[in-house]
């Protein structure tokens, strides 16, 4: 998916909204957990079974309820590692039911990988090519040589971990060196072998004063932003600060979104908090 493509997707919905499939089994309603188990194959399909029906339940239902708002979903590989082969099957049929039902989406794979040569090659063959993925996040610490082989694939990108919402973010990516924090450097780095078509960064919402900063030298390239909802951020004030010519931020509700209610009516309100997350005029 070119850029262009992806900001027709957000003037379209009106949207910015990315929803994280953060679909951790605890915290299913206990409701469609007990559907589950009582073994109506029809629910997840019968390559599924016991938690991982569920799971895959679970996904097809919030996704159709929030696929009106969403312009990008992003599960996190944790939540589906975590149930071994099964969630990876799970996975992997999330990702097939959203290119068929909802082909017009962008799809990151949240996993953070971070290593070099062959690895990260094979890395990006499985998230592109096994996977289908439009992107996948990076963790920078072991260089440029761990982003290089993302970068080969025509239409997708790679998304590198720069500034992040978790409380100690500021551990190592604060460190300053003639001023400079370790995040802009990262950033300045990245750029050097990169282009906005194949490069996104990973910049938290609770870090939303610094999206100005971001923008004075990173003018064009979109903008994961994790952090609204659950962990505080505000999308009003990423978008007023953050939003470039293009649109230029995808924004991450995932709890705040797909845990909205814990009871039957799970998938409405899905659909509600989506409705009410992200939204975006796009400039007459």
């Amino acid at each position: 998916m070119t850029l262009d493509q992806l900001y027709d997707r957000i003037c379209e919905k009106g949207s910015m909204l990315c929803v994280g499939l953060d679909s951790e089994l605890e915290k299913l309603p206990e409701s469609l957990r007990l559907e589950c188990r009582r073994g109506d194959m029809a629910l997840g399909g019968s390559l599924y079974s016991g938690d991982a029906r569920a799971q895959m339940t679970f996904n097809r239902r919030i996704i159709d309820a929030t696929a009106k708002y969403a312009v990008a979903y992003k599960p996190n590989l944790a939540f589906y590692e975590s149930l071994g082969s099964e969630g990876l099957k799970v996975l992997e049929g999330t990702v097939r039911y959203i290119r068929e039902r909802h082909p017009d989406i962008f799809l990151i794979a949240d996993a953070k990988r971070g290593d070099i040569g062959n690895t990260a090659r094979l890395y990006a063959k499985t998230f592109f090519e096994r996977m289908d993925f439009d992107a996948v996040t990076l963790s920078p610490y072991m260089g440029t040589d761990t982003v290089k082989p993302f970068l080969e694939y025509e239409g997708k990108y790679a998304i590198v971990v720069a500034l992040s919402s978790n409380p100690s973010a500021t551990d190592y990516q604060g460190w300053t060196q003639d001023g400079t924090p370790m995040w802009r450097r990262v950033m300045e780095s990245m750029m050097e072998i990169s282009s906005p078509d194949n490069m996104m960064f990973v910049v938290g919402a609770t870090r939303a004063e610094h999206l100005s900063q971001v923008r004075s030298f990173c003018p064009d390239n979109f903008l994961l932003v994790p952090g609204v909802g659950a962990q505080g951020g505000s999308a009003e004030e990423v978008i007023r600060y953050g939003a470039n010519s293009r649109g230029g931020l995808l924004i991450n509700s995932s709890r705040g979104v797909i845990f909205a209610s814990s009871g039957e009516d799970y998938a409405e309100a899905a659909a509600m908090a989506a409705s009410q997350t992200a939204r975006f005029t796009p400039p007459a």
